[in-house]
């Protein structure tokens, strides 16, 4: 079913879950240093389903959907914290061109994948980062590190979590942000800069989903390979209200209860999308 051949009280239904979808990513993207993916993806994965989006391509396109979306989610979030100085520019620098490089390898593996296994791998992702968030048993007490990895360790980190986030769609501030704090920065520096991660690897991975998808037949109305425009812009009008918000509690709050709460959450997600993998 695409999306003319439904009454639109239907589509205005559905829109308002990807409004809702966008209002908590954004806080969730400032509050955290991440893209919102984590929240995206499985409101993506739902509202496509329901438009009968198949089965075969509906990760593809959630997945898609959800680096368009960090783009606009992370700048935002980027904008909020610089204003209180808080982004490390060298940093992101150094990261950049390994960012891309990983997004740009974590797209050609995607190429393929089948839709199942693409879910299965958020699943896992999603899991894993959930349990870090409820008991962050990886993060250290104390900082290991007085300086960020330089050269080949550098390399390899920024590599593997540019295509980490790029095969699930987010934008892989939790891994940037555990690596900072081990490096001996502040949370509220790790977190800003993070967001800025976000935004290095959701450019070419847009551009890569929307290239890989482009042609693909019983894609829905709007959308530009592996990428819906309609989505986008409902999750990111949303996403620019409340990315700042989420940055100013960032500053301001102690996150240590928000994160056990959002890492439930995380661990619910990854157990139905996993779910749904085997029955759709």
């Amino acid at each position: 079913m695409a999306f003319s051949n439904l009454d639109w009280a239907h589509v205005g239904q559905l829109i308002a879950v990807l409004l809702a979808a966008g209002l908590v990513a954004g806080f969730v993207a400032g509050l955290f240093g991440i893209g919102g993916g984590f929240v995206v993806v499985p409101a993506l994965l739902v509202t496509f389903s329901v438009f009968d989006v198949g089965s075969d391509i509906v990760a593809h396109l959630a997945i898609g959907t959800s680096l368009a979306t960090i783009m606009f989610t992370s700048a935002r979030s980027v904008h909020a914290h610089n204003k209180r100085g808080a982004v490390d520019w060298q940093v992101i620098r150094d990261w950049s061109p390994w960012l891309i490089v990983g997004a740009v390898i974590g797209i050609l593996i995607a190429r393929y994948l089948d839709g199942r296994s693409l879910k299965w791998i958020f699943s896992i992702g999603v899991g894993l980062m959930g349990i870090h968030f409820m008991a962050p048993v990886l993060q250290p007490k104390k900082a290991i590190a007085t300086e960020m990895p330089k050269g080949p360790v550098l390399a390899g980190i920024a590599t593997f979590l540019g295509g980490f986030s790029a095969l699930l769609g987010i934008g892989g501030g939790t891994i940037a942000v555990l690596v900072m704090t081990a490096c001996g920065r502040s949370i509220h520096q790790a977190v800003a800069t993070a967001a800025g991660f976000g935004f290095l690897i959701a450019v070419p991975g847009t551009i890569g989903f929307a290239v890989l998808g482009y042609g693909q037949p019983g894609l829905p109305f709007g959308s530009i390979g592996y990428v819906n425009v309609i989505a986008v812009l409902a999750i990111a009008a949303m996403t620019y209200i409340t990315a700042p918000l989420g940055a100013r509690a960032a500053h301001s709050l102690n996150g240590v209860a928000l994160k056990r709460v959002f890492g439930l959450y995380l661990i619910v997600t990854s157990a139905i999308v996993l779910y749904n993998s085997f029955t759709t």
